[in-house]
């Protein structure tokens, strides 16, 4: 016969056992069931009297009930352990009742930690701070990112106040975020800035007419037809940005170096410092002018508009992986020729290619004397005196004679070594402009006046720096992340705000979950004071 007592241990419960024995007499037992399995924990005594049996069975339900009290606290239901559960209950309700705000604002702590660090604090405007942390958070028109604000910040953020904000940005803020931006790239970098380089890009407009600003020119994205500005970057070492400047679409790229490198130098009383820039942008106009203002340079060398003499001396060279040779070109200026095994196949399947594309169309009948003038592949086409088209594959081969083969002029008196090297960085330059186009999106721009889109390249730029120095924070503090997973893991981050009752005081908590452990030193005042 059993008697039992349910427990409160999961999956099991225990139970008073009578056993009859073959004396006649009764074991009275605590017996469990787990899982499927019965054993005793322990006989209480043995009698054949009623009474003492009885009184056993009564000593066994205290032993379950005093085990069931080690196992798991007893919850008086009716007692005093409800009035504690009900009034726990009232609290948290109470609680939640005072919640006044929650935000998914991790991208935005972030962003602004970032920002101040820099010293971007110093333009006491919230809708500049607003428009730069959008770029990198939430990049899109002016219109969508007014309901980003308001969704997301509850910011009282209208477009017309941001239109007429963008109308009235003026050029001191131009200058004072430059200053800023120059100031902490030095500081960054040990105080001096020892390298310039400098690269241009263009940004068209999904535009037909053009006007003073907007103009069709030579376009990198091979927009021919479409209105564009040329963008101008300056950046140090490690490629921080430290000046920019915009010019007219069809403004030759070569014409925009100058004047923003010599405002630079006299802005910031520059001195022993080195300008590195593409040969694309290089004249020899331009080269007399650096050497005329006293400005060492490192630019790369159109070696195939040398001289006879000195082509025939390049060609000469044995093709060696990696090898470079000097030739004095006289009043201090060096020429110095590379080659690499590795460009000389990307020359060659370049070539290749291009020259596929063109005998597709030759076979096809479609070559004019119009691809005559243009760039590229098609410098392999002839026309005869019958104005016949067809492709001159003595160019070809001549081509291929300077596969692998990479000039660099220079007026300084640096190693050859570190000539090599620091032209080879203005890749920092190129990494800039795919950061400002693809991660802050400076286009596509919906601005028309100069004003606006002056206003809109100057947020990219600020924006442009804040994502370096976070780059640069992140690798310094070991965070192995890409920006991008940072600031999409931050924006899960919550803070709640919490408004007391009784003095109306708002108490504000950011809540950091187990996932957000690696950044969660992103969140600490101390990180942002030690690097």
């Amino acid at each position: 016969m059993h008697t039992p007592f349910l427990g409160y241990a999961k999956r099991s419960f225990m139970y008073i056992k009578k056993k009859l024995n073959r004396s006649g007499t009764t074991s009275v037992v605590v017996a469990e069931k787990q899982k499927g399995r019965y054993f005793e924990h322990i006989t209480i005594g043995i009698s054949s009297d009623p009474f003492t049996i009885n009184k056993f069975v009564e000593e066994g339900k205290q032993w379950i009930l005093n085990e069931n009290k080690k196992r798991q606290p007893e919850i008086d239901l009716f007692g005093e352990e409800m009035a504690k559960l009900q009034k726990e209950r009232e609290a948290i309700h109470q609680f939640l009742s005072c919640i006044d705000n929650i935000m998914l604002n991790g991208t935005d702590l972030i962003l602004d930690k970032v920002f101040d660090c820099i010293g971007f604090n110093k333009i006491e405007d919230d809708i500049f701070r607003h428009l730069v942390k959008s770029r990198l958070s939430y990049p899109a028109s002016k219109s969508a990112t007014v309901e980003y604000l308001k969704n997301h910040f509850d910011e009282d953020v209208n477009l017309s106040k941001i239109y007429r904000y963008l109308d009235k940005l003026s050029d001191h803020h131009h200058e004072l975020v430059q200053t800023i931006s120059v100031k902490h790239t030095m500081e960054v970098l040990g105080g001096k800035i020892g390298i310039l380089f400098y690269d241009v890009t263009t940004l068209h407009f999904e535009a037909d007419k053009e006007d003073e600003l907007r103009k069709t020119g030579f376009s990198k994205n091979g927009r021919h037809s479409s209105p564009q500005i040329v963008l101008g970057l300056l950046v140090s070492l490690n490629g921080y940005p430290l000046a920019y400047c915009i010019h007219e679409g069809n403004k030759y790229e070569g014409h925009t170096m100058l004047p923003i490198i010599e405002e630079f130098v006299q802005k910031y009383q520059l001195d022993n410092f080195v300008v590195v820039a593409d040969a694309g942008l290089m004249n020899n106009t331009n080269i007399e002018e650096l050497e005329y203002l006293g400005y060492q340079y490192i630019i790369g060398a159109k070696i195939k508009n040398e001289t006879s003499n000195i082509k025939r001396f390049i060609l000469s060279q044995s093709k060696v992986d990696r090898q470079m040779f000097e030739i004095d070109k006289g009043n201090g200026r060096r020429l110095l020729v590379g080659y690499t095994d590795e460009r000389a196949k990307k020359d060659a399947y370049n070539r290749n290619k291009g020259l596929r594309r063109l005998e597709k169309s030759f076979h096809r009948g479609t070559l004019t004397k119009e691809h005559i003038n243009r760039r590229g592949y098609n410098k392999f086409l002839n026309v005869s005196k019958d104005v016949t088209i067809s492709i001159d594959y003595d160019k070809v081969n001549q081509d291929a004679a300077w596969d692998g083969l990479k000039g660099y002029l220079t007026n300084t008196n640096i190693p050859t070594e570190q000539v090599y090297e620091a032209y080879h960085n203005l890749w920092n330059v190129e990494l800039a402009f795919r950061i400002a186009k693809s991660k802050i999106e400076i286009r596509p721009m919906f601005h028309f006046t100069r004003k606006r889109i002056e206003a809109h390249v100057c947020i990219c730029f600020v924006a442009l720096k804040v994502y370096k120095e976070l780059d640069r924070r992140l690798k310094q503090a070991g965070i192995k992340l890409s920006i991008n997973k940072v600031l999409n893991m931050a924006a899960t981050v919550t803070t709640i705000q919490v408004r007391l009752p009784l003095n109306k005081q708002v108490i504000s908590k950011t809540m950091l979950m187990k996932r957000h452990q690696v950044i969660a030193p992103l969140f600490n005042e101390n990180f942002w004071g030690t690097h």
